[in-house]
């Protein structure tokens, strides 16, 4: 397995549920998107919120085995893979800029975002969207897409249909 960062892998970051003929293979630039999306984003979102939310007070997070990963629903997306789940045909996951974190409910879902924007202005680093999204099923996830330049700083909250 090819690490991308301590946590994270290049093969949990592209998995999917559809197959295409092309498959689901980054190349050597979104491969790069996506370490830097972990080490940057991911490293840091994990580690803070397992620190707030999950740890003891004093508990040592490099050391203890307490700690909650953060799941990826969806990273890279070649261009079959996207077509087939219905993504924009612009999508930040095309360039391995994006990743969908899952998150158990709403309150999750909103402490993940709110740990993420905290990142981004202890870092004075932006990210080019964070959407709080959810479906009719009750599944909540955040959708957090940073670019190499001109990223936007969106934020919005979205019901998806599907």
């Amino acid at each position: 397995m090819e690490k991308l960062s301590e946590h994270f892998t290049l093969e949990e970051l592209c998995k999917t549920m559809v197959r295409t003929a092309e498959g689901n293979t980054p190349l050597p630039l979104h491969r790069e998107n996506l370490r830097l999306l972990c080490l940057e984003w991911l490293e840091p979102l994990r580690e803070a919120y397992n620190k707030r939310y999950v740890l003891e007070k004093g508990e040592d997070y490099t050391t203890s085995r307490d700690v909650e990963p953060i799941i990826i629903s969806s990273g890279y997306r070649s261009v079959a893979v996207n077509k087939a789940v219905g993504g924009a045909a612009n999508s930040n996951h095309l360039a391995g800029c994006a990743v969908d974190i899952r998150a158990v409910g709403l309150e999750q879902a909103l402490r993940y975002a709110v740990l993420l924007l905290d990142i981004s202005d202890e870092r004075k680093a932006d990210f080019d969207e964070l959407l709080l999204e959810h479906n009719a099923r009750g599944s909540y996830w955040i959708h957090l897409a940073v670019r190499p330049c001109g990223n936007r700083r969106r934020v919005r909250t979205l019901n998806i249909k599907h």
